[in-house]
């Protein structure tokens, strides 16, 4: 692994690793306003999308307004925003239809191999990270499976979404194909079943494989539907063989842990999980009472009560206000607080109890809109009006730290705001994107209703041994 491998820290912890409440009723003017702010949060991280793309190649960018590379699964983010923007009417069909397209034709025409330069990917895979003007690998970072995935998926929606009889729609439809029809899964499998991490050009395939309970999901739902390249029904079982580490009861959640929250809300970003329940699940929890949808619910509801209790002592944390999840931080650098020694961090993968160095993040609570609404909005309601520096041009920047006060350090990203502590100035793709699309899952379901009906991800669910639910 490298340092460009942007969770190269989950890699040990991928290969060991209550009913919903209703919204309570609000006095009619506060609902509104509640719908008018989540309608401007969509909007906002819409046009996020929508601005900061290159304007030749099409690429989004990691992050922005710092100089950034491409993210290949931004820009699967991405291309489901063009679909979201298009349903909303923030674009018109046409603006989102060429957008789209200019996005596919870049990427399908990008060379591939095993060569260390002047290659996107190698058997269909794409590396992690890309050059914005050429579409080239960037460094030294890994061909990644799972951001590959996360590539595919949002053009899958796209394939979806553009079902029209007229040239630029059909070219679409067939570049999406090309795309996933080349992708060799079974290349991937170099530890019998389980599907690896990825792969560099140097040194061969990454040492790690990808176990649940983690983000990781859509790669074997992928990996399991494919037209050209399945691999063996073997591969889901590989994914689920360390469930039973992962089955916990965390602070009074019993479920399916994993402790950043992004590792949980990513699955669902396309996928209805709601009712759909597989063979592992159904061992757990005999009852049938527990899905993935309300696996990640009970999730959001650990983190919220890791909150209240603050085993830490950070400030800004409480019960409304909470969001401990892989994003931007302050630097890396020791400083005191709270009377002791502390370690704060850049980037990292943080969560319930592991890399917590203060830092909040208002999308990891966001992204978990559709599964816990009740919380979920009084805490985006309380960032934003506690911490007004931590809103912008496209909604909410990607992190905040009410606990760094320090002015003697060398900050990675963001800055110092007086009497508030540090805040990122930097949003990034990977998390712009599940906040919109949980927005729009919250708001009418446009992502998942889409979904739905496409017969490659029906395939993998059925693969998989998904039953009920809308599978029905």
């Amino acid at each position: 692994m490298t340092a460009f491998t942007r969770r190269a820290w989950l890699a040990q912890a991928a290969g060991l690793a209550c009913a919903p409440q209703a919204l309570a009723q609000l006095p009619a003017r506060a609902e509104d306003a509640h719908k008018a702010f989540l309608s401007e949060l969509e909007r906002r991280t819409f046009d996020w999308f929508w601005d900061i793309a290159h304007p030749v190649t099409g690429l989004t960018p990691d992050r922005w307004p710092s100089p950034s590379f491409c993210s290949v699964a931004a820009v699967g983010f991405a291309l489901s925003s063009y679909v979201i923007g298009s349903q909303r009417g923030y674009i018109t069909r046409t603006q989102a239809r060429d957008r789209t397209l200019k996005v596919l034709n870049f990427l399908a025409g990008l060379p591939q191999g095993a060569q260390r330069r002047g290659v996107a990917g190698h058997k269909g895979f794409f590396y992690h990270f890309l050059d914005m003007e050429t579409g080239h690998r960037f460094a030294q970072c890994e061909l990644s499976t799972v951001d590959t995935a996360l590539l595919l998926m949002g053009a899958l929606h796209s394939q979806a979404y553009f079902d029209g009889t007229n040239p630029p729609e059909m070219q679409i439809r067939r570049q999406v194909q090309f795309l996933v029809e080349r992708v060799d899964w079974t290349w991937a499998q170099v530890r019998g079943d389980a599907i690896s991490h990825g792969w560099l050009p140097e040194s061969g395939p990454l040492a790690y494989d990808w176990r649940g309970y983690n983000e990781a999901m859509m790669v074997y739902l992928l990996a399991l539907s494919s037209p050209t390249h399945p691999v063996g029904p073997g591969a889901w079982a590989a994914w689920t063989s360390t469930y039973d580490r992962s089955w916990k009861t965390v602070y009074g959640q019993q479920h399916l842990h994993f402790a950043p929250l992004f590792g949980h809300q990513f699955n669902h970003c396309w996928v209805d999980y709601r009712g759909l329940k597989d063979a592992e699940l159904l061992r757990l929890d005999p009852t049938g009472q527990l899905d993935y949808f309300e696996n990640t619910r009970r999730a959001t509801y650990a983190q919220q009560a890791y909150a209240r209790a603050n085993p830490e002592g950070w400030a800004g944390y409480d019960g409304t206000v909470f969001g401990v999840t892989a994003s931007d931080g302050p630097a890396d650098v020791v400083r005191e607080f709270g009377g002791r020694p502390r370690r704060f961090i850049s980037y990292a993968g943080r969560g319930l109890a592991e890399h917590d160095d203060g830092t909040l993040a208002p999308y990891g609570a966001g992204s978990s809109l559709p599964f816990a609404p009740e919380i979920v909005i009084p805490a985006l309601v309380a960032i934003r009006e506690r911490h007004p520096h931590t809103w912008g041009r496209y909604g909410f920047f990607d992190a905040f730290n009410p606990s760094f006060t320090f002015t003697d350090v060398k900050l990675q990203h963001g800055r110092i705001e007086p009497g508030k502590g540090w805040v990122d100035t930097d949003y990034l793709g990977i998390d712009q994107g599940p906040l919109l699309m949980a927005l729009a899952n919250h708001q009418g379901e446009l992502v998942w209703k889409l979904m739905r009906e496409h017969t490659m991800l029906r395939a993998g669910l059925r693969r998989a041994g998904f039953e009920g639910g809308w599978l029905t």
